[in-house]
């Protein structure tokens, strides 16, 4: 039994009236991942957006559910908080639960905000709120807590529920299996996962994610002096650091074809993966690439759009992502810099080993090191990917509906390119849970980067979507 008509309104008006200025609120919280923030304790920024979340949900909380926000420490150290929320079930199996995940933390600021944005300004135009965050992850308690509501509201039966909302996610959620450990008596045995932190490839119908990424991050550094000399004295002698660097990177990139080179990154693509990759192809068009903030004549890497689908969801990729070494160009003198350092994101396919794919780019980067260079790669982690059991018929069925009725068009399947290292862990602790991986990172969202947004339209559909997914879950047989 799917949501009423009436609740449609509601949770519209739920969104204007409470859920949006809260977010305009949270936008404003630089609550950067510990990665990009390792004083966050001091700082204070994530306890106070934890604060925010909570105190909202708490207003929210259905009858009978409980909130608590959970601080585990690593010895002396913090471990970031985690938002849990347990709401008694009214319906379904007995032993039934289901898990509604999402993350508080955010990225760093990036440039290129255009005028009048920022990271930390939420701006709603239209139906864009801007600002970082919002969209990656902030909506998701809300999403959660009110798809609940909406059937507490109609009366419709739905399982246990648990909400996990977490602060550590954009760093490799580092922090999680303590909490899991933790809360494992009280998170019970999982039937179904829903997991709002994904994207969709379009606005007008509900995406689920069959595939993760995994990433292996680590800093390379390439150093042959001690200090730094006089350019017209060292070049021709002592080879420029940089020159090295791209020596190196060469050994596991191809800088023709950004094809990756070593065999412990990558694996066979499975031909149901293939022929979804197909369908999106179909769906939507030139917007595998066009909903990139393109330069002028930019092309992408291929005109094939599969195989653009594929690059993205099934094949390593290297990105660097930041750098040491090189002074501004605004006072760059002429010198044989002493070292140069590169952060290296290489994104993974699902079904391979993170951990021994960081091995293997590791001693592909410092065995031989050209002109005997100190060579490093450190400071690394490693996540795995993830990718999606068979999904159960009534599940199929349920997206489908749910979509058919909320954005008029059926659902569609996808693979991401990102990561979300709980998935892989909740896979391998729960093998026989169902996954409804989702989300509102769609065309021009640019999540991580400048000018990130909220389709504040979507967010409703997804939930009411959402919603009608847990009544499914209860009545299935």
């Amino acid at each position: 039994m799917p949501v009423a008509d009436n609740t449609t309104t509601w949770v519209n008006e739920k969104f204007n009236a409470s859920i949006v200025p809260t977010l305009v609120d949270y936008i404003k919280i630089p609550n950067k991942s510990p990665m990009f923030d390792p004083e966050w304790v001091k700082s204070g920024h994530m306890a106070k957006a934890v604060d925010l979340l909570a105190g909202w949900a708490k207003k929210e909380l259905p009858e009978g559910a409980t909130l608590e926000i959970v601080r585990l420490k690593d010895g002396a150290k913090d471990r970031t908080p985690v938002i849990f929320i347990d709401i008694p079930g009214t319906g379904g199996k007995a032993g039934d639960t289901v898990m509604l995940y999402g993350h508080l933390d955010k990225q760093p600021e990036m440039t290129g905000w255009r005028e009048g944005l920022g990271p930390w300004v939420p701006v709603i135009e239209g139906d864009k709120l801007y600002g970082r965050g919002g969209a990656d992850d902030g909506y998701a308690i809300f999403a959660s807590l009110t798809a609940i509501n909406a059937l507490r509201k109609d009366k419709i039966p739905h399982a246990r529920c648990v909400v996990l909302i977490e602060a550590c996610e954009e760093s490799g959620s580092y922090d999680l299996p303590a909490y899991i450990d933790h809360l494992a008596p009280k998170i019970g045995d999982l039937s179904l996962v829903v997991c709002l932190d994904s994207g969709c490839a379009n606005y007008d119908q509900l995406w689920s994610t069959t595939s993760l990424r995994g990433l292996v991050i680590g800093n390379l550094e390439v150093s042959l002096l001690t200090e730094g000399v006089h350019s017209g004295d060292g070049t021709g002698v002592i080879a420029a650091s940089e020159r090295v660097m791209r020596i190196l990177l060469d050994r596991i990139d191809d800088s023709l074809t950004g094809v990756i080179k070593l065999d412990a990154l990558a694996t066979q693509i499975p031909k149901q993966r293939v022929l979804q990759a197909e369908r999106t192809a179909e769906v939507i068009g030139d917007e595998v690439f066009n909903k990139f903030p393109l330069q002028p004549g930019v092309a992408p890497v291929t005109k094939n759009l599969v195989e653009l689908i594929l690059n993205r969801t099934w094949r390593p990729g290297l990105a660097i992502t930041g750098s040491e070494g090189w002074p501004p160009i605004g006072n760059a003198g002429n010198v044989l810099r002493p070292s140069t350092t590169l952060k290296l994101s290489i994104r993974i396919p699902p079904r391979v080993d993170a951990v021994k794919a960081q091995a293997a780019v590791k001693a592909a980067l410092e065995k031989d090191p050209p002109y005997g260079a100190k060579v490093t790669f450190t400071g690394g982690t490693a996540s795995p990917g993830w990718d999606a059991p068979e999904i159960a018929p009534w599940l199929d069925q349920a997206l489908d509906t749910a979509s058919q009725r909320h954005f008029g068009k059926p659902a569609m399947y996808m693979g991401e390119g990102g990561t979300i290292p709980f998935m892989y862990m909740l896979g391998e602790k729960f093998p026989k849970a169902q996954f409804c991986i989702t989300g509102v990172l769609g065309p021009g969202s640019n999540a991580h980067g400048p000018n990130e947004f909220l389709h504040i339209p979507t967010a409703k559909r997804l939930t009411l979507c959402v919603a009608d997914v847990l009544a499914a879950h209860a009545q299935q047989p």
